[in-house]
């Protein structure tokens, strides 16, 4: 619980591998966990696909369904039964989302500006990466600004790579229009020239003699025989490796082994030689060269060639990459963020933090994507009124699930504010107090009363301020599901005999 927020703490986590994790992201934490427990195991998988789904808000899910089942052991002292909770839990999330979809309070319409994505993705890092915030969205923003298509909306989270490299700091981080790999091409050629196209073919077989299946004995007769033995197989490489030449292939990138002569071959036509062992990382990088992975030796099909701008290998804090960079007008299909930092746990918690962002960019590309809630807790304190309201409303013994449904949403509020190291006590009547909504006040002044939130900073003596001043926002596509997903878990377990 105290993860959640910027200021949440951060756990370390021991996993049976003996791997050391240092993250407050709540999906890593409890895919790391052993989790034994068969009711909370259904609070993980809730999680989990909130990640999966959403990437930010995993917090929200776990505590949100905690709360509910907290409070409902309250109600089930008082003689409600189980059904009855459920009952009035899923009317009061029914009501929640739509009441959700009249509390937006901005819309980013223009999906391919980077202020504007921006927006979206700073409250998400700074959930995790308090301080380092700015650098870390700019980064991802510019990124992205590289992958999108101009017109359409389909964004694949797996277009943005981010590769650690040890050593400097974050602001040493930088945006590549391409893919970077962590080695250095086999051969002599170590990069291709820049400001021409080169062809790139992509092999996934081993680029050396077909060795055979059986073995067989050799009987020679005399000297000459033996010296001939051999060059019938160079010659065979030689005319391969010839024809990728003739085909103006400048590059070859190697799914798997390359053999000692044909690379003699290929440092011979000036050919570049890199191997790449992943099969994602080889998928990835026909993606960005446009090419067809080939599993037979041989020239290519022009179908079948990609196409590089700049293939270069750099020393980055001592460590030798190559770059693969597509120049300002071609398209790529993926950027790679190459981020600095001093320890590797350091950089594993930023890249989550990155892909948490990167997930928020797939949330504002769903159907209602672009809309934006106040952050900081406000959101949940004005819920917490309007669902009590709601509740009052309703008649009979359902009326008390409501309104426990509703105290439920205070617990972000109080996290945010007892992990800031404000006074709770002091800090949640006084946003309930700017949340009221006085009869007498126009629908102006109420609507600007959405916006107030939790301020962790202290600036302000009541620790309330406005949280779109601040440009905190939240995704809606993300809080919905997270509300749908905490309430299917919470009711999904105590429907459990």
């Amino acid at each position: 619980l105290t993860s959640m927020g910027p200021c949440g703490r951060n756990k370390i986590i021991i996993n049976h591998l003996g791997k050391i994790i240092i993250t407050n992201d709540a999906a890593t934490m409890l895919r790391e966990l052993e989790i034994v427990h068969p009711a909370v195991k259904v609070l993980v998988m809730a999680t989990e696909q909130q990640k999966i789904d959403m990437g930010d808000g995993t917090n929200l899910v776990l505590i949100l369904a905690g709360e509910l089942l907290y409070l409902s052991e309250k109600l089930l002292a008082l003689g409600l039964s189980p059904v009855e909770i459920i009952q009035g839990y899923n009317m009061a999330k029914n009501f929640t989302l739509k009441e959700l979809d009249s509390m937006c309070i901005d819309e980013i319409t223009d999906k391919h500006d980077m202020e504007e994505l921006i927006k979206v993705i700073k409250p998400v890092i700074s959930s995790k990466q308090y301080g380092s915030e700015d650098i870390l969205s700019e980064l991802i923003a510019e990124a992205v600004s590289h992958v999108l298509p101009d017109k359409s909306n389909f964004f694949n989270v797996d277009s943005i790579r981010v590769v650690k490299v040890m050593g400097g700091s974050l602001p040493n981080s930088t945006v590549v229009k391409g893919m970077v790999f962590n080695r250095e091409p086999e051969g002599h050629l170590k990069s291709l020239a820049q400001g021409e196209k080169h062809k790139v073919a992509v092999f996934t077989c081993p680029i050396d003699i077909a060795n055979t299946e059986t073995k067989g004995t050799v009987l020679l007769h005399n000297a000459q025989e033996m010296l001939d033995f051999t060059k019938g197989e160079e010659k065979q490489l030689d005319t391969m490796i010839k024809e990728l030449a003739d085909a103006g292939i400048r590059c070859v990138i190697a799914g798997s082994g390359v053999g000692e002569l044909a690379l003699h071959y290929l440092n011979r036509y000036g050919i570049l030689v890199l191997k790449v062992p992943s099969k994602f990382e080889l998928r990835r990088v026909c993606r960005v060269c446009g090419a067809t992975p080939i599993p037979r030796l041989g020239a290519p099909t022009p179908e079948e060639v990609g196409i590089v701008e700049t293939v270069k290998t750099k020393e980055i804090g001592g460590n030798r990459v190559t770059i693969f960079k597509q120049e300002d007008d071609e398209i790529t299909r993926t950027a790679t963020i190459i981020l600095r930092g001093a320890t590797q746990n350091n950089l594993d918690d930023i890249e989550r933090a990155i892909d948490d962002g990167v997930a928020a960019i797939k949330g504002l590309m769903k159907p209602d994507g672009g809309k934006l809630l106040p952050g900081a807790g406000a959101t949940e304190i004005d819920l917490v009124s309007r669902i009590t309201q709601y509740g009052e409303r309703t008649p009979g013994l359902l009326q008390l699930a409501i309104k426990q449904f509703a105290v439920a949403f205070e617990v972000v509020p109080r996290t945010l504010a007892e992990t800031a190291g404000l006074n709770v006590n002091e800090v949640l009547p006084n946003l309930y107090a700017t949340h009221t909504r006085a009869e007498s006040d126009s629908e102006e002044s109420n609507k600007e009363k959405i916006y107030q939130g939790v301020d962790i900073d202290g600036e302000s003596a009541e620790g309330v301020k406005d949280a779109r001043e601040e440009g905190i926002y939240d995704l809606l596509a993300a809080k919905k599901f997270a509300i749908n997903v905490a309430t299917e878990a919470a009711t999904t377990v105590l429907s459990i005999d």
